[in-house]
């Protein structure tokens, strides 16, 4: 029997099948040995097939293949990863210039993700009644530099329920993925989306400003006007996975698009002659804090360094 997953509780998935059931399902212990590098082999989004036991309950038995997925590395297991969601329209990541801070190394590493598994990305910059005049000034700013390179960005207040109709529209119809840090306000964006729910939402930290988990699990919601959104946990650090050094400029739109003027067909864009990607940089036609994070990833054969956050 086909059926969608549609949450993730860590051992159990719940399954909607195609005729409208929902039924806890587990997995069959064979996909553990078939050299499936992940902490969770089946990821909210996934169609699978399962089989339905006297219980009522139901093993799955095979996962079809998916169109695309993000992914990132397990946050304690630096040789296995973890896959966020699966077969997603798109991604909505939302991010705060205040009250937690989001990096640009966090935001550039998302990214670079999603390009490689081809996944379409959208900034929401939220909580912007709580910014004062420097906050706005940087949050138009990082705006500016995310557009730019070819990034959509969206401002809003979800507490106010400012900017909510211009995001409804792009989510009509789509299967879209929410992340971001804990505290950006993803549980308060989705309760002002689907007003029925009423997630659990938490206050920041005042004394770290950093955001606490209010979801613990991944979970695919229906939309009033159609399509679903995939809320997930707030993710600390995004550690790109499987990606060799040669390819992370591919993933840089800006870099990737200079370096076609590099000497070298093999330049790092580190300290070779001649590269183009440098002199972009010092020339402010391809931003610092964007070359710092490639820069960034670019040391992630470093295993130690996913013993901590970043």
């Amino acid at each position: 029997m086909r059926g969608l997953v549609i949450r993730n509780t860590g051992s159990w998935y719940v399954v909607r099948t195609d005729d409208g059931r929902l039924i806890d399902s587990k997995i069959k212990g064979n996909f553990r040995l078939k050299g499936i590098r992940s902490t969770n082999p089946v990821a909210v989004g996934d169609f699978v097939q399962i089989v339905i036991n006297a219980e009522g309950t139901a093993f799955i038995t095979e996962i079809e293949d998916r169109k695309n997925y993000i992914i990132r590395k397990a946050s304690n297991l630096s040789k296995q990863s973890h896959i966020i969601a699966a077969n997603v329209d798109q991604v909505f990541l939302i991010v705060t210039v205040n009250h937690p801070q989001t990096s640009t190394i966090f935001i550039d590493r998302f990214l670079a993700s999603a390009e490689a598994y081809r996944v379409p990305v959208s900034l929401i910059f939220n909580k912007t009644d709580r910014y004062d005049a420097d906050d706005l000034r940087y949050m138009k700013g990082m705006m500016h530099l995310y557009t730019t390179i070819g990034y959509p960005c969206h401002t809003c207040s979800a507490l106010l329920s400012e900017g909510i109709e211009e995001l409804r529209r792009s989510l009509k119809g789509k299967t879209t993925l929410l992340s971001g840090h804990s505290g950006v306000g993803k549980s308060t964006l989705l309760n002002t989306l689907i007003p029925d729910l009423h997630v659990r939402t938490a206050e920041i930290s005042a004394a770290h400003n950093t955001g606490m988990h209010t979801t613990t699990f991944s979970e695919m919601f229906d939309l009033p006007e159609g399509g679903c959104l995939i809320d997930t946990p707030g993710i600390k650090g995004f550690g790109t996975f499987d990606f060799e050094k040669e390819e992370v400029a591919h993933y840089f739109r800006e870099i990737f698009q200079a370096s076609t003027d590099c000497k070298y067909n093999n330049c790092t864009h580190t300290h070779e002659p001649g590269c183009a990607v440098r002199r972009a940089v010092e020339e402010h036609l391809i931003s610092e804090s964007r070359y710092t994070s490639y820069l960034n990833m670019l040391e992630d054969q470093n295993e130690s360094k996913y013993r901590q956050s970043y």
